[in-house]
């Protein structure tokens, strides 16, 4: 377990991360979530990330209420992700400890975060199972999943 007090995010996260633009519809960005089976797809312009868009993002555009009518479906499945997308988001650094990201992960029930480089440039996502991962690789018990 003392190993994983050790730990970095540069040594446990996905560094080839997907991206999205701006400008890609709902409907790309669902058949993407189905395809590739993200939680988020940080946003990247002019090669840096300016926001995040996740399935919750996604799903809560089809929220109906007394006080929020949902527009037609297809109107829906044209906005972009500009019109969803987080820009203030939660990420983290290549040498931000595993225990800060398991801390961040918990208190804002992320699922996973971008880690970026002091210029905003993507290095990769760190998820809930790059974390579990690198605690099953420390304490060697390979029951944690």
């Amino acid at each position: 377990m003392y190993r994983f007090l050790e730990q970095i995010v540069a040594d446990s996260m996905t560094r080839n991360a997907k991206t999205v633009s701006r400008g890609l519809t709902l409907r790309k960005l669902e058949e993407l979530f189905e395809r590739d089976d993200f939680n988020a797809y940080p946003v990247e312009e002019a090669s840096q990330i300016v926001g995040l868009v996740s399935k919750f993002d996604f799903l809560a555009r089809f929220v109906f209420t007394p006080a929020h009518m949902t527009p037609r479906y297809e109107d829906l499945m044209g906005q972009t992700v500009a019109d969803i997308m987080t820009p203030d988001f939660i990420y983290v650094r290549g040498e931000t400890r595993l225990t800060r990201v398991l801390q961040l992960m918990v208190d804002h029930r992320i699922r996973s975060m971008p880690v970026i480089e002091g210029d905003q440039r993507l290095l990769g996502m760190i998820s809930r199972e790059d974390v579990m991962r690198a605690l099953r690789r420390c304490t060697g018990d390979k029951n944690i999943s």
